[in-house]
């Protein structure tokens, strides 16, 4: 019996038709049945230059033919080198030690790894970690724990290790944020190790956006309680949200920073968590028991470290940021057309993603619209995947004009449809 593929995030007793794409160029897929399909949330949010940028698979191509792969644990490659040289010029001058894994969920293991290992290794029992509503960090077993609770992981629960949650900061009650991460940081008897956030924007939570001054004094907040600031930068990092990281937008540089999805342009796997010197030194000693214990069979795999360095290439050639603020003007055209229609709400946008709810009674994840959304959407030739009743764009910078009006018009289709 041949193996059957189980998709992720997918219920296949739905029987929803899976498409086969067989290329890709630009923001666009070519499927096996002759269709065109626009990539309008980056397959995923991770491709940012486009599908097959010609830089990134040259790189690929020279490297596979060079050193494919090579342990990391007491060895090194030059594209490592030469990535941990390159990043210098995106990243704040504290953030000066690079770890290497292969995904968002790993970045995150990791950060949480450093920053319960910095206060053990110094003596001091800090163990809980703080969090906010709503917040998604991945679906291994840590970045679980530090996600908010539900259909996501209700079946894991017996897992996941407890954590503080401070409330999404919402607009005219931020106070309320800010006060229990007050509370929480002030607790003389539990005093937290760290503070985890997706900075500006929640990815999959509902794509909610908070305002940089409001993350600003979060850090603020962490900084003067002596407790670990952790910007988890996989999804908003590298140009979502108009800048390099979104961090930047509030003037806040982080302890330890997380990074993965458009590191390598989004063509191969590849997430690297930044981190301070004091928590590198933490690790640093003749002492072998306070070795910073984490690893995985292709760390730092030399055929990513050059995809992420060509990625880092065309930044430095190609006029990115004029791409970026394009999308994010046509955006906000868009946006205020869409104030026109009355079955929408909560339209809001950062940087490169707009989103905004098709109104709908159970209003969440779950929500009975969002497989026809996204059937709907199929059925154009756009890829477009709604988080329920949230529907948003988050296209590679590569996408044409007549691309973006071209699902602008499928969105606009839809909210009438289903009005």
């Amino acid at each position: 019996m041949t193996p059957k593929i189980w998709h992720p995030f997918t219920q296949h007793g739905l029987g929803q038709d899976i498409p086969e794409v067989v290329r890709a160029e630009g923001a666009t897929l070519y499927s096996t049945d002759g269709r065109a399909i626009i990539d309008a949330i980056s397959s995923w949010w991770v491709q940012t230059h486009g599908h097959c940028h010609p830089k990134i698979v040259s790189a690929i191509q020279e490297q596979s033919a060079q050193l494919d792969q090579i342990i990391f644990a007491g060895w090194t490659h030059e594209p490592a080198e030469k990535l941990a040289k390159n990043l210098s010029g995106f990243l704040p001058d504290t953030l000066n030690h690079i770890f290497f894994s292969d995904s968002g969920s790993t970045a995150v293991e990791v950060a949480l790894k450093m920053a319960l290992g910095f206060w053990h290794n110094r003596g001091q029992q800090r163990h809980r970690i703080l969090v906010m509503d709503h917040s998604y960090h991945g679906d291994t077993i840590g970045a679980m724990s530090v996600g908010a609770r539900g259909v996501f992981n209700d079946a894991y629960a017996p897992l996941l290790f407890d954590v503080g949650s401070i409330p999404f900061p919402e607009s005219g009650a931020e106070q309320a944020c800010l006060d229990a991460l007050t509370a929480f940081c002030g607790d003389q008897d539990d005093p937290p190790a760290a503070l985890i956030v997706e900075p500006l924007i929640l990815g999959a939570g509902g794509m909610k956006v908070y305002a940089p001054d409001m993350l600003r004094e979060m850090q603020h907040i962490c900084q003067s309680h002596d407790v670990l600031f952790i910007a988890d930068e996989v999804m908003t990092g590298w140009g979502r949200t108009g800048s390099v990281f979104a961090c930047e937008q509030a003037g806040v540089t982080p302890d330890i920073l997380c990074m993965a999805k458009g590191l390598t342009g989004g063509v191969i796997p590849l997430a690297i968590t930044a981190a301070s010197a004091p928590i590198y030194d933490a690790h640093f000693s003749k002492d072998r028991t306070k070795t910073f214990f984490h690893s995985s069979s292709f760390t730092a795999n030399p055929i990513a470290c050059a995809a992420a360095n060509a990625n880092l290439q065309i930044w430095q050639e190609e006029p990115v940021q004029q791409r970026i603020d394009h999308i994010v003007e046509r955006h906000e055209n868009f946006a205020g057309k869409l104030t026109a229609h009355q079955n929408v709400s909560g339209i809001r946008q950062c940087g490169t993603i707009l989103a905004f709810e098709i109104n709908d009674s159970s209003g969440n994840y779950m929500s009975a619209i969002g497989p026809d959304l996204l059937r709907f959407f199929a059925d154009r030739n756009i890829l477009l995947r709604p988080l329920g009743n949230t529907v948003y764009i988050m296209p590679p910078y590569c996408i044409s004009d007549a691309q973006l009006a071209a699902v602008y018009r499928a969105i606009t289709d839809a909210i009438v449809h289903f009005a």
